[in-house]
Order: structure tokens, then sequence, then C-alpha cells
């Protein structure tokens, strides 16, 4: 099975626990490997038959700029179900960066794989 990848996919919402993150918007990192046959698009040069990484990264932000969940497990599970249901993903990785949750620390988050390759 290929990969295709989105990386750094930066993006503001709401997310946490506390007051203040209920009140401002900060930023997640998302980094997404999706499984998906390339072959058909490889033989024919024709989109249709290609995973359209524009249409899933504009989805994607979609979702994220306007959800408001409590915690990070909910918003990355969240997100690998529409990516696997919406765009016909049988296997997706995804990495989820919620800069500045932890003082002194680049980034802290989770990272989550769903489906078979």
């Amino acid at each position: 099975m290929d990969i295709i990848f989105l990386g750094g996919l930066e993006i503001e919402t709401i997310i946490g626990i506390y007051d203040w993150e209920r009140e401002t918007k900060q930023t997640v990192v998302l980094d997404i490997e999706m499984a998906f046959d390339i072959q058909k698009a490889a033989e024919t040069d024709d989109i249709q038959y290609a995973l359209d990484y524009k249409t899933v990264s504009k989805r994607i932000i979609s979702f994220v700029e306007t959800s408001e969940f409590l915690l990070v497990e909910r918003l990355i599970s969240e997100i690998a179900d529409i990516i696997r249901h919406e765009f016909n993903v049988p296997w997706v990785r995804i990495t989820l960066n919620k800069r500045g949750a932890i003082r002194g620390a680049q980034g802290v988050g989770i990272i989550i794989e769903r489906g078979e390759k």
C-alpha cells in the first residue's frame, strides 16, 4: 500500500480543559499519513483516481477550526474517523502536537493509527 502524507498542518482551535483554554484558540499541528493505492492514478494521470490531499486538508482544517473539544484524544479520534470514512482510507496514522501545552517542551501530543494497511 502507498502512503500519502500531510505534514505540519497548523490549525487554530479551542482545545483544553482549563478556563483560559476555552477562551483562547491554540495551535495544533497535524502530521497525517494515509494508506491509499495510487496505481490507477499513476497509470491514468487522472485526479479522479487519486486521494485529493487538498480536499482532505480543507475538510480537516474546517472541522478542527470549528471544534471545541476538551481533550486532544477526542479531537484526534474524530479526525481519524473523518479521513477513514469520508475519503475511503483503509489506514491512517496521525500525530497531533499541541504546542505550548507544557512549559519548556516544544510540543506534546498523541500519535494514533486506525485501520489496516
